[in-house]
């Protein structure tokens, strides 16, 4: 199964070297932020640097390697026009999630929009969520099996998915069942394109993919992709002295609270 991987960085130079050193451990596609904070219109600036970042790391890469763009809902449906216009030179792998859950209706217009595919659905919960996107045009279900269902949930989503001719690429920037689990889903879907996975990811350091694994041969990555698992269950086996040493230190992590210069909420 192919996987893709994130990159950090926040300004040119940083996501692009970022890319190669993930290119260099041989994925052949990434994952990058699209922008902070936006504002319902943007500004030329604003935008011009998102197209900017992407540029980048294309000019690092090469044609050959795929580049998402995930915008984490933050963008308006205007925004994300504009946005998804400029991108297209650039041929993202796709862009992800423009819209928060509550403007899905607003999908299909942004597809009629632009070329580039768009890939939603890790805030949608059940295939009763999924069922009003899947005809607007997406071109990617993104379904989280820690939060839609799990595995036989996810598996009916993918089918669901396949009739419109939608691809499958679950949501997963988390631990190591979550991400079997999704593997054990791909494995079983004519329509799955790629995996995301966590390993590696700049945001969670100290808490990685592999810390909770016996033997982390079972994530083997060559050429960007896994084998199908062939071990009990998962095709994993937890270290559970390790889980209970997480467990005494807790976690407090929250979501930022992020506002506009003028006070106002904005989309984290």
């Amino acid at each position: 199964m192919r996987c893709y991987c994130w990159i950090a960085g926040d300004d040119p130079s940083a996501a692009a070297e970022h890319a190669s050193e993930k290119v260099a451990q041989g994925f052949d596609a990434v994952k990058m932020n699209g922008s902070g904070r936006l504002r319902l219109l943007e500004s030329k600036r604003e935008i011009d640097a998102m197209v900017a970042r992407v540029a980048a790391v294309r000019e690092a890469v090469g044609d050959d390697v795929d580049i998402a763009v995930d915008l984490h809902g933050r963008a308006s449906a205007a925004v994300a026009k504009e946005v998804c216009r400029l991108l297209d030179p650039l041929h993202p792998f796709f862009v992800e999630e423009p819209l928060v859950p509550e403007l899905t209706p607003d999908y299909a217009a942004i597809c009629a929009a632009t070329t580039v595919p768009i890939a939603t659905g890790e805030r949608l919960f059940s295939r009763w969520d999924l069922r009003e996107v899947m005809a607007s045009g997406i071109a990617v279900a993104q379904p989280d099996l820690s939060h839609a269902g799990g595995i036989s949930e996810c598996r009916r989503i993918a089918a669901m998915a396949e009739t419109y001719g939608v691809a499958l690429a679950p949501h997963c920037p988390l631990g190591p069942i979550a991400f079997a689990s999704s593997l054990q889903v791909d494995f079983a879907s004519p329509n799955a394109l790629i995996q995301e996975t966590s390993l590696g990811i700049h945001y969670n350091q100290g808490s990685d993919l592999l810390d909770y694994l016996v033997d982390v041969s079972a994530f083997d990555f060559h050429d960007s992709s896994l084998a199908l698992p062939t071990r009990p269950g998962l095709g994993i086996e937890v270290d559970e002295a390790a889980v209970r040493r997480a467990a005494e230190k807790g976690h407090s992590w929250r979501n930022p609270v992020w506002r506009h210069a003028d006070g106002s909420l904005a989309e984290w």
